[in-house]
């Protein structure tokens, strides 16, 4: 096993975060994405009101990862949120269209926790031909999603890694 590949914590920066909603297809969510500190903890937090009119409903933030050639068990995060259900989705070359990735759950709680979500309970979005695992090798993408209802979003998150 190797050594955890930080993505995130704000010491050890890989990442260079993209905020996206659905207005980029015509929907109507709004966003918002900033950096913060609470009690010593730097963090970014994603907000605002995911809307499903006009063929809309999520908001993210993503970035590019390299997660070179090692095997990793999953992704661990440091987050809060307002006890929503939120989405980390995985991209790879295999996953080349917008609709296309792979993508596991949790909930925010409003309380600081660590979550490992390992890559066993990802789920394949996508047509047959995208594997049915995905390979922590091929991780080309990593995001934070608010998903798929009517609902105001918060999650923040402190850290993210591959374990």
């Amino acid at each position: 096993m190797a050594d955890n590949l930080v993505i995130e914590d704000f010491d050890n920066n890989r990442a260079q975060w993209d905020p996206v909603s659905d207005q980029v297809m015509g929907g109507l969510s709004e966003i918002k994405f900033t950096k913060l500190s609470d009690e010593d903890i730097n963090f970014y937090r994603l907000e605002g009101e995911v809307s499903t009119k006009n063929n809309g409903g999520f908001i993210q933030f993503r970035s590019r990862v390299d997660a070179g050639s090692d095997d990793y068990e999953g992704v661990r995060i440091k987050t809060r949120g307002n006890g929503e259900v939120y989405e980390i989705h995985l991209r790879t070359p295999a996953t080349f269209l917008p609709w296309q990735y792979y993508k596991a759950t949790f909930t925010a709680n409003d309380n600081w926790e660590i979550l490992d979500i390992p890559f066993t309970s990802f789920q394949r979005v996508g047509p047959a031909y995208v594997p049915r695992k995905v390979k922590s090798s091929k991780v080309n993408w990593i995001a934070v999603v608010a998903y798929g209802k009517d609902f105001y979003a918060e999650v923040d998150l402190a850290k993210i890694e591959l374990y």
